[in-house]
């Protein structure tokens, strides 16, 4: 009788293990590979449960209720530990999977850090720990317990300084102030998160130097981020005028060359300020935007170094604290001086040497020319300027550009010295179908029509000259423009 009692209560669990596990490993095969094929988180989890927890769960059955071992069997107690482990490992995936793999973005679950989760998986497994050593076991863990009170507190007291550290860097990276790649300020340390850990964030400076900041630091330290809310930085600079230099000249020429200079956004636009007027100078403050910072010092220097170009064509003077002792020697010393100049540079042009003997002095013509400087990529001519004045070329090398059919700008040929442009205009009475460009520094003379003419009665073969390279930078353009950018050989 008993028996028979037996073997009536072993053969259901034995029919369960044999027909019931083989056919739920068979349906999470299925599922698991439906959604590898959807690339969906669930399929770990249902991994887990399928290789881990459906086997130690059949292996407890089998130990308990076919081969009837007793519980208090130190086999059935690690089968049933061993269970537990795997459930609590598949309940932590499934948690996982549900609340933060497949989280929306801009969610408080999307914005919880990596770190807080590991955490929080760690003090589960721990709680989960003491439960089964409670039951399984009959463990008493009111020693335990007692002990890891007092050594948690000894602990504290030792890692202080790291604790606070990794807390602050949990509430850092839960609230995101910053992510990797953003440029900040902290203190006065300025620089690009390289990395940010449980620990410290890393930063490279502009020197190419890493720094790293304990996140305590940082909780307790104003934060400036130059890549959030926008990418968009604004980056002041000071400069001063004299005071015989009326501002809104002073105003204008430092606008556009804000605007002309690579890297600076035309919107916003620069802002320019009067801000003082000093001892020495009236003081402007000009405020432009850039949108990579990592480019400031670059831009930064283009933009003050076409500011001295600027303002030595528009005759701005930039003074500085010194002690200037002006000798006044008549209206016309400057003059004077200042048509030697143009009267040199005029004869070491070959299109003006020889000079016949009974022309009148080359300085009767300097009144009518302006020396000016340009530097390094700055724009004498633009394409589709009105042309009123003939530029040569005193020192330094310019390239002569136009657009292709598909707007690239293309160079037609480069520029010395002695050469000159601004003809195609200035005779045609059209706008400039060409640019021309700086290649380094650049001193060109600035010619009117008034001097053209008198310098083409002194020497006729100069009207020739005009005609012959105006005819052959017409055909280099056309050519340009037919063939799409590609100049024929």
């Amino acid at each position: 009788m008993n028996n028979a009692n037996l073997q009536n209560s072993i053969l259901p669990w034995a029919i369960a293990l044999i027909v019931i596990f083989p056919i739920l490993i068979l349906v999470l095969g299925e599922l698991i590979h439906r959604y590898q094929k959807e690339d969906k988180p669930l399929a770990v989890t249902l991994q887990i449960i399928r290789n881990l927890v459906l086997p130690v769960l059949a292996l407890m059955l089998f130990l308990q209720k076919v081969l009837q071992l007793s519980l208090t069997s130190s086999l059935v107690k690690g089968i049933q530990t061993l269970f537990w482990v795997c459930l609590i490992h598949a309940s932590l995936s499934l948690v996982n999977v549900v609340l933060f793999e497949q989280a929306q973005t801009n969610t408080w679950r999307s914005r919880v850090p990596k770190l807080l989760i590991d955490l929080s998986r760690l003090v589960l497994i721990l709680v989960g720990t003491a439960i089964v050593l409670a039951t399984v076991w009959n463990a008493d863990l009111a020693g335990l317990a007692t002990a890891l009170g007092v050594s948690s507190i000894v602990i504290a007291l030792a890692l202080q300084d790291t604790l606070g550290s990794v807390m602050s860097g949990i509430a850092l990276l839960f609230e995101r102030p910053f992510s990797v790649g953003d440029w900040l300020k902290v203190g006065d340390v300025v620089g690009q998160v390289i990395d940010i850990n449980w620990r410290a964030v890393r930063l490279q400076t502009l020197e190419r130097e890493m720094i790293i900041i304990p996140h305590k630091l940082i909780s307790g330290d104003m934060v400036r981020n130059f890549s959030q809310p926008l990418r968009l930085h604004a980056e002041r600079f000071r400069v001063g005028f004299s005071y015989e230099d009326p501002p809104n000249l002073a105003k204008q020429i430092l606008k556009s060359t804000a605007l002309a200079t690579e890297g600076i956004l035309t919107e916003p636009e620069p802002q320019i300020f009067t801000i003082s007027y000093d001892d020495f100078a009236i003081n402007y403050e000009v405020k432009f935007f850039i949108e990579d910072y990592s480019q400031l010092e670059e831009i930064r220097d283009r933009f003050v170094t076409r500011v001295w170009y600027a303002a030595q064509r528009n005759n701005l003077m930039i003074p500085f604290p010194i002690r200037t002792v002006y000798h006044y020697n008549g209206p016309t010393s400057q003059a004077k001086g200042r048509s030697k100049k143009v009267a040199d540079s005029l004869q070491s042009i070959p299109a003006f040497v020889p000079l016949e003997k009974e022309s009148p002095p080359l300085t009767t013509l300097a009144e009518g020319v302006v020396l000016q400087h340009f530097g390094a990529g700055e724009y004498i001519v633009k394409e589709g300027d009105q042309g009123n004045a003939l530029y040569i070329i005193v020192s330094g090398q310019a390239r002569l550009l136009t657009s292709d059919q598909q707007g690239i700008e293309r160079e037609i040929l480069p520029l010395k010295v002695g050469e000159f442009f601004g003809e195609m205009a200035l005779f045609s009475g059209e706008t400039s179908p060409v640019a021309i460009a700086a290649v380094g520094d650049l001193e060109v003379m600035t010619l009117s029509l008034n001097v053209i003419n008198q310098m083409i009665e002194r020497q006729p073969s100069f009207a020739r000259e005009i005609g012959q390279i105006l005819e052959i930078r017409r055909r280099a353009i056309a050519a340009i423009k037919k063939n799409n950018g590609r100049v024929n050989a």
